[in-house]
Formats: C-alpha cells, sequence, structure tokens
C-alpha cells in the first residue's frame, strides 16, 4: 500500500504533490523504471469556442477573451486546496459570505493538526497519503470529467516524486505559467511553427498545440519520451481543434546533431529537419535551470539553433527563483537562478555575428487561465534573435 510514503533524502517533490498532497488521483501504471505514474487533470478556465481573432492583432485586446475565475476553494493540481485564485500583483478580497472577526478582520478556518483531532476523516496537510484509484472508479476528476468538457480539461500523466535526474516527468509552476503566456500571447504562437526544449510531461506543448500548427516537443530518454507521447495522445482533440500536430522528438542539448537514426525511438525525419529549420519562429523552455552544466548546454543549444534557422525567432523561458540552504555557504543563496541569470547576460553580450541577442523580462500580469499558485517567484524572460545591424 502507499498510506505512509516515505522518501529518500535525494527525491524531488513536485509542484502537484506538494501543494495538493491529499488531492485523490489516479495511478495508471508503473513506468519503465518502476516509478508509479498518477493521471491529474488541470483545468482551462476559458472556452476554446470563445476566443476569436480579433485578440490577435494587440495586446490591449487580448483581456477581451472569455474566461472565468474558478470557484473560491476549488481544488487543484499546483493550487492549495481551499487557496481561491487571483492575477498576479491582486489581492485575494473578501467577497461575499467571508466571516470576519469582532475587529473587521479576515477570519480564516484551520484545518485542525491530527493530534488535536484524532478522528478526524482527512489525513493531516503535513503527511502524504496518495489514494490509488482504480479504472473503473467514475469520479476520478469529480463533476468536470473529460467528456463532459472536452476543451477545458488537460489531462497529464506524471509522476509525484524522481530523484533528481528524473525531474523531468514531474509537473512543475513554471510550465503552467508558461502555458498562461502562451495563451494570452496567441499572436505569437498562431499559425506557427515552435519548439519547445526539454519538455517533460508535454503540458506546455500541448497548449502550445492549441494555437500553433506544428508543436515540435523535444526532450531526452525514451521512458520520458514515452510518457510525454501518451499525454499529446491523450489531448490530442484540443490540438485537433485548432488544427495544430504536436512531434515528440529527442533533442539532446549535449549534442550538436539531431537524432535521424531510423531505427532509434522518437528520431528526426529529414523532411522533420527541414520544416525546423525552414518554418521556426519560437522556442520556449519551462523550468530546466536546476542544474549549471544543463543550463549552459541549453543556452548553447539556443545560440546554435537560432544560427540554423531561417527566421528570425524569440524564445520564451519560464524559470523559478528557487531558495536552498547550503553548507558550502551556510547561508540561503539561489545559486541555480543566479546562474541563469549570468547565461542570459552572456547571451546578450556575445559579440556581434550574424545575430544579435535582446533579452528582456516579461512581466507576469497577464490572465492566468490555468489553476495554480502563481507566486513572485516565477518569472519569465524573453530572447529576441534579430539580425546584428
Amino acid at each position: 500500500t502507499m498510506d505512509e510514503v516515505t522518501f529518500k533524502s535525494d527525491t524531488v517533490l513536485s509542484d502537484v504533490h506538494l501543494y495538493t498532497p491529499n488531492q485523490r488521483r489516479l495511478m495508471v501504471r508503473l513506468n519503465g523504471v518502476g516509478q508509479p505514474v498518477f493521471l491529474s487533470p488541470f483545468k482551462l478556465l476559458w472556452s476554446q469556442d470563445s476566443w476569436t481573432d480579433s485578440g490577435t492583432k494587440g495586446d490591449r485586446h487580448r483581456d477581451a477573451h472569455t474566461w472565468e475565475a474558478p470557484p473560491a476553494g476549488s481544488g487543484s493540481p499546483g493550487s492549495p486546496p481551499g487557496s481561491g485564485h487571483s492575477h498576479a500583483g491582486s489581492p485575494l478580497q473578501a467577497g461575499a459570505g467571508a466571516q470576519l472577526d469582532e475587529d473587521g478582520d479576515l477570519d480564516v478556518a484551520r484545518r485542525p493538526r491530527a493530534t488535536s483531532v484524532p478522528d478526524q476523516e482527512e489525513p493531516p496537510r503535513d503527511k502524504v497519503h496518495p489514494m490509488i484509484l482504480t479504472q473503473e472508479e467514475d469520479d476520478v476528476m469529480g463533476d468536470e470529467t473529460p467528456e463532459s468538457c472536452p476543451n477545458s480539461v488537460i489531462q497529464i500523466e506524471h509522476t509525484m516524486a524522481t530523484p533528481l535526474e528524473d525531474v523531468g516527468k514531474q509537473v512543475w509552476r513554471g510550465a503552467l505559467l508558461l502555458a498562461d503566456y502562451i495563451l494570452f500571447r496567441r499572436d505569437l504562437f498562431q499559425g506557427r511553427t515552435v519548439l519547445e526544449l526539454g519538455a517533460g510531461t508535454g503540458l506546455a506543448s500541448i497548449v502550445a498545440a492549441t494555437v500553433a500548427r506544428t508543436v515540435y516537443c523535444t526532450d531526452v530518454g525514451v521512458d520520458l519520451l514515452a510518457m510525454c507521447q501518451r499525454n499529446v495522445t491523450l489531448n490530442s482533440h484540443l490540438a485537433a481543434a485548432g488544427g495544430g500536430v504536436v512531434k515528440v522528438r529527442e533533442l539532446d542539448w549535449l549534442k550538436d546533431e539531431l537524432c535521424t537514426d531510423p531505427e532509434a525511438p522518437f528520431s528526426w525525419s529529414e523532411g522533420d529537419i527541414a520544416d525546423l529549420y525552414d518554418h521556426t519562429t519560437v522556442l520556449f523552455a519551462a523550468e530546466v535551470f536546476y542544474d549549471d552544466d544543463l543550463t549552459d548546454a541549453l543556452f548553447a543549444t539556443l545560440s546554435r539553433l537560432a544560427h540554423r534557422l531561417k527566421n528570425a525567432c524569440t524564445a520564451i523561458l519560464s524559470v523559478e527563483k528557487r531558495l536552498n540552504f547550503t553548507l558550502r555557504h551556510l547561508d540561503v543563496t539561489c545559486e541555480a537562478y543566479d546562474h541563469f541569470r549570468s547565461s542570459l547576460h552572456a547571451l546578450e553580450k556575445l559579440a556581434p555575428g550574424k545575430l544579435r541577442f535582446v533579452v528582456e523580462p516579461v512581466e507576469a500580469s497577464f490572465p492566468q487561465l490555468l489553476v495554480y499558485e502563481r507566486i513572485r517567484q516565477l518569472e519569465l524572460w524573453k530572447i529576441v534573435a534579430e539580425p546584428a545591424a
């Protein structure tokens, strides 16, 4: 059973697991290395039918698209149960029915700990009790099954906890922030050929396919890519509705060339490569900056691809500034983030050649269309590769 889960010292927990540890989830299988794989719904707070071309002309029109805030207390992956939802930078208001104390302050009911209520029905927040559901259960997603709302739910297979080298199999807030930005900047992706680097579970690529013509969803590792392909297949109806297609392919940042071996899974055809280089205009990546060597490899890959693409391109990078206590410094630091920022600066300061790179932050003030906790440590950066003067 999995009533009590014990994690090793090198275990990394996904945002889904950290913020909704007691939410019911369907364990669908064990992957190739014996890790439990879960199926989680991610609700899109928009109706695909409500989007019109009127929002693709300029930024000032994009807020006009129909979207709705989730009900207060709605439980969803990446958002603490009962936390509600707000735009970034907007304080939560005490709405109708809010409980106030005698001084007029908002009175927040807190869940009692297990020691104070020993016979409570639900497990406490400070313990992890994954619930393994069977395929026959009808209420995996409550009242909102994929059949009843096919265009408002993304289903993602993912793991809950892995060693550091397998974190791509988990779902991270940075991917949800990136997905929000893709939906907000439809004009940047509309009808385009785009490439995701380090796609992991493929969530951002799936969202991009609702807008883009072709999405090359890339990562490394047969087991991870197979999971990614399963997620693309699970959500193929979302891409089909917009005429998009997702192609899952291997792209190793440590290699200069793409894998073209027809015997290798997820390899590239000559047609794929020609399409990639001739038509790609947007590259994007989320939460792949946790290791300095991999960060260096990603920036080298970005530069190499930008120089090989026929058209000028834009790269969108999503990162979370994570603070960690290190014995080396005996202090709280954010070394991985600092290295990421140094890499951005180095890219912008490259000696002029065929291209120059313009780097700028993206303000995270756009509407939140997926339910998660948009914390201030989440950042988006835009890199524009354009011909040197």
